[in-house]
């Protein structure tokens, strides 16, 4: 496996984990072929015209679209059993971990990740068991005909999500802590990150040296430093096709919590004076 590092913007960073070649498995495992006939069943339903089938994946969608960018991150690193099972060797060398050193301090990396794997576990794993233990409270909704349990497999889908979420943590975690990370400031991201610093912080050329302009980049306040159009960039230059997805989410919900975040800020500032 590889991971990326992904600047949103100059304070919040998206994680994903991309498998090598040897790490596909030869045989799928039980929980993917499950998620494989969801998905096949879910894209059957989305070419229905109309009809609680068209309603149910428009809403799912939604759904899907507000589940936090973190959460999608994290889901993307298989546990540590599982990489286990794919690689033998995993956990006695070091993984590469990708970022643009221009946009990240390379110094601070190691606590970024420690963050990214703890911040967020607590939270996965509460949600985890409330969803798991309210799923069959709504059995009764099954004795209603033709449509399907819709509340038993929603919350069976959340409780599965932050499960793999939990176990991307402490995956993650278990790198950080064993020191088995190894920092590449990727030149691709880089070229990529040059002119998105430039663009956000202004009068800041494109030229300027990675470390001075990734100085610049933590004095600054929280500004957004991708644009929707990159997220297929980022997928091509980092050979990671699905990573466009997460990429495109995550900008969508950074820039709305900023648009949130700065009238909440100002107002705060004027009243302080």
């Amino acid at each position: 496996m590889r991971l990326f590092i992904i600047p949103i913007s100059t304070r919040r960073a998206l994680i994903y984990s991309r498998p090598l070649r040897k790490d596909v498995p030869k045989q799928l495992s039980w929980t993917d072929k499950i998620t494989n006939k969801a998905a096949e069943t879910w894209a059957k339903w989305e070419e229905a015209d109309k009809g609680w089938k068209k309603n149910l994946v428009s809403w799912g969608n939604r759904v899907q679209q507000r589940i936090p960018y973190q959460e999608w991150g994290l889901k993307s690193i298989p546990s540590l059993n599982a990489q286990r099972r794919l690689d033998e060797s995993h956990g006695s060398k070091k993984i590469d971990v990708l970022f643009p050193g221009n946009a990240i301090n390379a110094d601070k990396l190691e606590s970024i990740l420690r963050t990214m794997a703890t911040e967020r576990q607590d939270l996965h794993r509460k949600r985890m068991m409330w969803s798991f233990i309210a799923a069959p409270f709504t059995a009764p909704v099954a004795l209603i005909p033709v449509i399907p349990n819709i509340p038993f497999f929603y919350l069976v889908y959340r409780g599965w999500s932050h499960w793999r979420a939990l176990n991307g943590s402490k995956h993650l975690e278990f790198l950080v802590k064993n020191d088995l990370l190894n920092p590449v400031s990727f030149p691709g991201l880089e070229q990529l990150y040059a002119k998105r610093v430039s663009r956000a912080l202004e009068n800041i050329d494109r030229e300027t040296p990675a470390s001075s302009m990734v100085e610049d980049v933590e004095k600054s306040d929280d500004r957004i430093l991708l644009r929707m159009k990159d997220a297929k960039k980022l997928a091509t230059i980092l050979e990671a096709p699905e990573l466009a997805l997460e990429a495109e989410r995550a900008i969508i919900q950074v820039e709305e919590q900023l648009k949130t975040e700065t009238p909440a800020q100002e107002a705060s500032q004027k009243k302080d004076h």
